[in-house]
């Protein structure tokens, strides 16, 4: 089935969802009102508008509504403020549960239909009494998730160690897989405070570009190893894996060579070099 795909993000979050964009003329920037698995989202256009073709057992793409009204931007903007004088009744109702919960984010959907609370938590939370309550209270369903500090740091946001904006808030969608195998493959400290963000766990960023050094490593000889180079043999006393050099020392000497230069034993299969 032929459909017209467009991209859409939500809040400013990085993730891209697609939506079927019938036959509205939707260009980047756009704002758009959609039906989501939450109910009526304000969105704005990430993507330009593409025919793509949906497999036969392929989930049908929700449809795009409308372009948003100015109603539709006023609405958004009194539902955040809204939800954030919400927040505060939210954890009064909370503390008199006695409920180990602490409140990320609440939002409300464009139409007020649900209320979604997300919290944290270090232990499993027996909320089915609070959601009565909380229903009761501001006449709307409530869906209230339990996430992980990973999620936490997206919702909030804040500043790496870089200094710029957490990834997790800009650069990603989904969250992907960083090993501390990682971190080792770049040559980094294993120091928790120099390779973990503000969530905690490892950085994302640390998966950025290591396809390039675990590939590398592949070619490079350890460090220790003779080698033989076009001025004698040697031994290994640096790898500079950005550049693919290599440090030899000599009896009396050293220099630098790059990788190609150099005749040494090939480690086969090495699998603690790759993630």
């Amino acid at each position: 089935m032929q459909v017209r795909e467009v991209g859409i993000n939500f809040e400013s979050q990085p993730k891209i969802y697609s939506f079927d964009a019938g036959e509205l003329n939707l260009k980047i920037n756009d704002f758009v009102v959609v039906e989501t698995a939450r109910g009526l989202e304000l969105g704005k256009v990430a993507t330009s508008c593409k025919e793509v073709t949906l497999k036969d057992n392929a989930e049908p793409l929700k449809k795009v509504l409308r372009l948003a009204t100015n109603e539709d931007k006023l609405q958004k903007e009194e539902n955040l403020k809204e939800a954030k004088q919400d927040r505060a009744k939210i954890i009064d109702i909370i503390s008199s549960y006695n409920l180990d919960m602490k409140i990320v984010s609440v939002e409300l959907t464009l139409d007020k239909s649900k209320m979604l609370i997300n919290f944290t938590s270090e232990n499993r939370v027996d909320f089915r009494e609070l959601v009565k309550k909380l229903a009761s209270e501001f006449k709307t369903r409530i869906e209230l998730r339990q996430i992980g500090p990973r999620d936490e740091v997206k919702i909030l946001g804040g500043l790496g160690v870089c200094g710029r904006p957490c990834c997790c808030t800009k650069n990603t969608g989904d969250f992907e897989h960083v090993s501390i195998k990682m971190a080792k493959n770049q040559g980094l400290s294993l120091n928790p405070s120099s390779i973990s963000g503000l969530c905690g766990r490892l950085m994302c960023c640390l998966s950025y570009e290591n396809k390039h050094y675990a590939e590398t490593l592949k070619l490079m000889p350890k460090v220790g190893m003779e080698v033989k180079t076009p001025d004698g043999t040697g031994v290994v006393l640096y790898n500079n894996l950005l550049k693919r050099t290599v440090e030899v020392k000599f009896e009396d000497d050293k220099k630098e060579y790059d990788v190609s230069e150099l005749k040494f034993e090939k480690i086969e299969n090495n699998t603690d070099l790759e993630d």
